[in-house]
């Protein structure tokens, strides 16, 4: 240090090239962050729910129709908040959105009755992700280019699995050892520290011309998405065509010409997206601003990465639903033993989506796309031979790393390729496009693999004690059967189970344990399956994306402002 006191120039550069690098990085670890927070918030409901019904003194039906209606205001507000940036500051939008989102969290976690948790969590915190979820991929389409962009995905993806697997500790720990309220209000904390690195974030929207909401867009686009999400919510209990059983609202009841709602819901959902698209072509041809542009609708490597993505997001809907599930119902585990069991999964994402952006200048992106897709399907028929009662936390360890190695390889590359496809101009519109149509097809695979799963392990649990009872029926009988078993599971809480299982002799509370343990083992295989069937039609997907990501626009587009554009030039000499 020279002897007036002053910092030496050494010091004084690597304090500043550090401070640029981190308001360099500052987007994407904002929205690595909020990624993050958001996929916590989720976890920490879930695990919660059987504390939540005590406390509220309601039913398990009523706490998990705040997390339905969680994901259906999402999925109906994504599309049109997914255009915000193009109209406002990308800055502002996300300062806003975050403060709303905390807001909702401390709703929720002061709520005294479900009404209340329903507005703070369902509305107000569905209302705020609606928006973030669209924006994180737009900021980072916008503010890197190249390798730094793929980083930037890359950090995304692992930060999103880190939270995917922490959510059931943290949350698990919570609520056994404090309260399930501390989850929400320990979100308020993330929210601070997200707003700081906010300000570094891009003051000008993506558009020089504001153009006005597209409001027929806007409801049409609504109604499509809540309706295919409902009807994807409702197939697994009421049937994908034919009614399970009756259907009421306010008492009357829906089940015309004796078919399942869904099916009603579904045909509402396509129509209304029909008429979406005639809609936005007849505004682009009229000259106005649709809520999506055509193009990108029409965008072949754009639509082929959506298509892969959202295969991926019912393989990993479904894989979620099903594996807590057996590993705490079967082996007996607690959320935390879920949690460590799910760790060689967590930790593979992680490390591969972190660490093999890059790894396309030396493969191609299809290829290492490809590559982690049979990954995939390899962890998942491991799994399967393993099933069974002397399956252990070890032994799963390597399946599951092979599980999560694919899914971080594929999401290392398929979200910039996607996002890369748009010029930067309709980041904002094709981040809207993913996110819907992901969020409809996470509820897809929750209902697609979630009602084929219970449907297998109540049927067998039903054809176990026919065996036992040397008991015939028939199909219709047998049908009937299963869903009282349905229904009667889904009501009754731990107090009344063990009430039943205690007014039973021990040999008869032996021969339902059995028939029970054999019947999630075999729901299990079945589920692990039919993944494998979905992971063969992810790869036949991947077969229409490009070989390499599309090259970038020109870079003035990629220049915000005067300000942004100097700061890029003046990081990248400092790279150099």
């Amino acid at each position: 240090m020279p002897p007036d006191g002053s910092p030496s120039n050494g010091s004084s550069r690597f304090s500043t090239d550090f401070k640029a690098r981190v308001k360099y990085w500052a987007p994407a670890i904002a929205v690595s962050l909020t990624t993050f927070l958001i996929v916590i918030n989720a976890s920490l409901m879930n695990v919660a729910i059987p504390t939540m019904v005590d406390e509220f003194d309601t039913s398990v039906t009523v706490i998990q129709g705040a997390v339905a209606l969680y994901s259906l205001v999402i999925a109906a507000l994504i599309l049109p908040a997914g255009t915000l940036p193009s109209r406002h500051s990308r800055r502002r939008i996300m300062a806003v959105a975050l403060i709303v989102y905390a807001g909702g969290t401390l709703v929720a976690a002061i709520s005294w009755n479900t009404t209340i948790l329903y507005l703070g969590w369902a509305f107000i915190e569905g209302a705020a992700a609606a928006v973030l979820y669209p924006l994180t991929y737009t900021e980072l389409r916008v503010s890197y280019d190249g390798n730094d962009r793929a980083t930037a995905f890359g950090l995304l993806a692992g930060v999103s699995g880190v939270g995917g697997t922490l959510g059931p500790i943290i949350g698990g720990a919570l609520t056994t050892y404090a309260s399930w309220r501390w989850g929400f209000a320990i979100q308020l904390l993330g929210v601070a520290v997200i707003l700081f690195f906010v300000q570094y974030m891009s003051s000008n929207p993506l558009s020089e011309t504001r153009s006005s909401l597209d409001k027929g867009g806007t409801v049409l686009s609504i109604v499509g998405s809540t309706s295919l999400v409902i009807g994807f919510l409702l197939s697994g209990k009421y049937g994908w065509l034919l009614e399970r059983r009756p259907f009421a609202i306010g008492g009357v009841q829906f089940n015309p010409f004796g078919t399942s709602p869904a099916i009603w819901f579904l045909g509402l959902g396509f129509l209304a997206f029909a008429a979406f698209i005639q809609y936005e072509r007849r505004l682009q041809r009229a000259g106005t601003s649709p809520l999506v542009p055509l193009h990108v609708l029409t965008n072949r490597p754009f639509v082929s990465g959506v298509i892969t993505y959202n295969i991926r997001a019912i393989i990993s809907a479904g894989f979620f639903f099903i594996f807590p599930v057996y590993l705490q119902a079967v082996l007996g585990y607690t959320a935390f033993e879920t949690g460590v069991a799910l760790l060689p999964y967590s930790l593979a994402s992680i490390l591969f989506a972190t660490f093999t952006p890059n790894w396309r200048q030396y493969i191609s992106p299809k290829t290492l796309i490809q590559a982690g897709i049979v990954c995939l399907g390899v962890g998942l028929v491991l799994l399967y031979e393993q099933t069974g009662p002397e399956q252990t936390i070890s032994s799963m360890a390597i399946p599951m790393a092979l599980y999560g190695a694919g899914v971080g390889l594929v999401l290392a590359q398929i979200s910039n390729m996607t996002m890369s496809a748009v010029p930067t101009a309709d980041s904002a519109e094709a981040s809207g496009v993913l996110n819907v149509s992901t969020s409809i097809g996470y509820s897809l695979g929750t209902a697609v693999v979630g009602s084929y799963f219970l449907g297998q392990f109540y049927g067998s649990v039903v054809d176990g004690v026919l065996r036992a009872e040397h008991v015939t029926v028939s199909t219709d009988r047998r049908n009937e059967l299963v869903i009282a078993l349905e229904d009667a599971v889904e009501t009754a809480t731990d107090a009344t189970q063990q009430q039943f299982l205690n007014q039973l002799t021990p040999t008869q509370r032996q021969l339902l344990e059995g028939i029970f343990e054999a019947a999630m083992f075999d729901a299990q295989r079945a589920g692990l399956l039919l993944l494998v069937l979905f992971v063969l039609l992810l790869l036949v997907a991947s077969t229409f994306l490009p070989r390499q990501i599309p090259d970038d626009d020109d870079r003035t587009d990629h220049a915000d402002s005067p300000q942004d554009a100097t700061r890029e030039g003046s990081e990248r000499a400092t790279e150099d």
